[in-house]
């Protein structure tokens, strides 16, 4: 097996990409600024700021990062939802040199200390609505700077406005609290426009930023982005996506948080790169806000997660939305399932492109091709990306056949090259070859098409039958009862493992021995699950993924849950 999946290329997309157009992401940054100068960057709350704008703010705050003894390689961690503020850090940082280091604003004081004190940060800009759980953190005391922005920080004049943020949307979150002996953002942004930046040296080696991933399945580790990684990243998106797209003409829905690596190189770098204006949704889970804002736009790209359409299409007014705009919607994060993507296309008219990625990898590896007439929702999660090689491989490391399931593993420009300061990690993470082994189950076709099975540490085995959840999960959501599901395998004395379903139902009237009756239809007996309990919510990360993790350590309910013995 070569490369199988050049055949299906839609036309114009490259085999290969060009990553050293750019010498960092403050290059590219700077050309797209120049080149779309006038046109709105990013829109949230109803306010925007345009390129030439953002430039001209992040130059402000990378001249103050300067000023105060921040240069190349520095760790600065951010911590704030979608904002204006956001994009006006992260390229600021980049300018100055700097390495940023991503942070939930969800975090609990031991996750958000584990960050910084990992990364060495030595500075960070916090939303205030979260400097509460800062205020808790030991590592503190070790920062250089603390800045606080508020969710009402003003900007400055944006064609003849103020930038002015309205809480009320996003009044659920944490009150707001301030640090004492911290810096206010306008203030850093105001001192640092009296000061004259120098231009730092960056190539395609410099780090860019520490990501933090593994928290699913273990200890967070910092994945090591460079400029090259996600340069790379960009360009390959960019040839994928183009023939769907203008470039200086759409608008993409960001509800994804700008922290998390999908929307951080999908809608912050690559539709910035192509001249877009991204739509920032702060708070995503207030779905009715939400709906209201799409109302306002003429949207025409979006990315999501399974969990985010879902929630959407079982909102009353978002059918009601002008479509007519839609050209892309790219689901990735977690599988898309069938049946969403299914609702999906008859209320949008559009259908989800699903794509599949890892924080270690920038995070694109496969796309669906983008072409018309759009190919209908296969379950697959596409082809692999210009300059991109996927293998299919079992644990010792041989290369698997069309068709056989194993390990997905891949090599290219856009795969870290380790992880900070874990060495033995990046040992177990690659092959001798460099092709990173990405935990994940799959098979490929073909045609070079790639179908993900599931994530290897959550497979089932059943009286040594291999159970996906994947699988499960999708026939579970066929119901017309179900809104969601989540399968995990839990400790059973004669077989070793039997399946739990946990369950968010639509329809309250469902009842567990429907749901079997409806999974023993279309599941091998081993497969069907033997425990359903259902919840008003699953646990989540901050993309909405479903953590099974968290669901297999949850003790049963016996209140909850019902077991029924499958015969032998």
């Amino acid at each position: 097996m070569n490369t199988p999946w050049l055949e299906s290329y839609p036309p114009g997309v490259p085999a290969e990409i060009d990553v050293t157009r750019f010498d960092s992401l403050i290059d590219m940054f700077d050309q797209a600024c120049e080149r779309y100068a006038s046109r709105q960057a990013y829109v949230c709350m109803g306010t925007g700021i345009d390129y030439r704008r953002l430039s001209a703010l992040s130059n402000d705050f990378a001249a103050w990062l300067q000023a105060h003894g921040m240069g190349k390689g520095d760790r600065i961690a951010l911590m704030m939802p979608n904002l204006l503020q956001y994009p006006v850090v992260l390229f600021g940082a980049l300018r100055a040199g700097c390495v940023v280091v991503n942070c939930n604003p969800l975090y609990t004081t031991d996750e958000l200390e584990h960050k910084l004190v990992d990364a060495e940060a030595r500075m960070i800009v916090i939303a205030e609505n979260f400097a509460h759980t800062l205020d808790k953190a030991g590592s503190l005391s070790r920062l250089d700077e603390v800045i606080v922005t508020r969710l009402g920080e003003l900007l400055g004049p944006v064609k003849g406005r103020l930038v002015d943020f309205t809480v009320r949307r996003v009044k659920k979150l944490v009150p707001a609290w301030q640090l004492p002996g911290h810096r206010r953002l306008d203030a850093v942004l105001a001192e640092g426009r009296r000061h004259t930046f120098a231009p730092v040296a960056l190539g395609q080696d410099d780090l860019a930023c520490l990501q933090y991933t593994g928290g699913t399945t273990g200890v967070a580790k910092g994945a090591m982005l460079s400029h090259g990684n996600l340069i790379a990243n960009v360009l390959q998106a960019s040839a994928w996506v183009r023939g769907g797209v203008r470039e200086g003409a759409e608008l993409m829905v960001t509800a994804l948080p700008l922290y998390h690596i999908f929307a951080l190189t999908a809608n912050c770098l690559v539709f910035l790169h192509l001249g877009a204006t991204n739509l920032l949704i702060t708070n995503p889970r207030d779905i009715p806000a939400f709906v209201k804002s799409l109302k306002r736009y003429p949207f025409s790209c979006m990315t999501g997660v399974n969990t985010l359409f879902n929630a959407l299409l079982n909102h009353p007014d978002f059918a009601r939305l002008d479509f007519s705009h839609l050209k892309v919607v790219l689901g990735g994060g977690m599988a898309v399932q069938g049946s969403v993507a299914e609702r999906w296309q008859r209320v949008t008219g559009k259908p989800i492109t699903q794509a599949y990625g890892l924080t270690e990898t920038a995070p694109a590896v496969t796309i669906n091709p983008i072409v018309e007439p759009p190919l209908p929702f296969s379950g697959s999660i596409g082809l692999p990306i210009p300059s991109t090689e996927v293998r299919i491989r079992n644990e010792q490391g041989e290369d698997l056949g069309i068709d056989q399931v194993g390990e997905l593993c891949v090599r290219g420009p856009q795969v870290i090259s380790g992880y900070w300061k874990h060495p033995e990690e990046q040992a177990n993470a690659f092959f001798s070859d460099g092709f990173l082994r990405t935990g994940d189950i799959a098979r490929m076709d073909a045609k070079g098409f790639i179908v993900l099975v599931d994530r290897k540490k959550d497979m089932i085995l059943v009286s040594g039958f291999n159970v996906y959840p994947n699988e499960v999960e999708e026939v579970a959501t066929r119901h017309p009862g179900v809104s969601e599901a989540a399968a995990v395998g839990v400790p059973d004395e004669l077989s070793g493992e039997r399946v739990k379903l946990f369950v968010i139902r639509r329809d309250p009237d469902l009842t567990k021995e429907m749901l079997i009756k409806h999974c023993r239809e279309h599941l091998s007996g081993y497969k069907v699950p033997q425990q359903i309990e259902f919840r008003d919510d699953l646990p989540r990360t901050n993309v909405g993924k479903i953590l099974r993790r968290e669901l297999r350590s949850t003790p049963s309910s016996s209140t909850a849950a019902v077991e029924e013995k499958i015969p032998d």
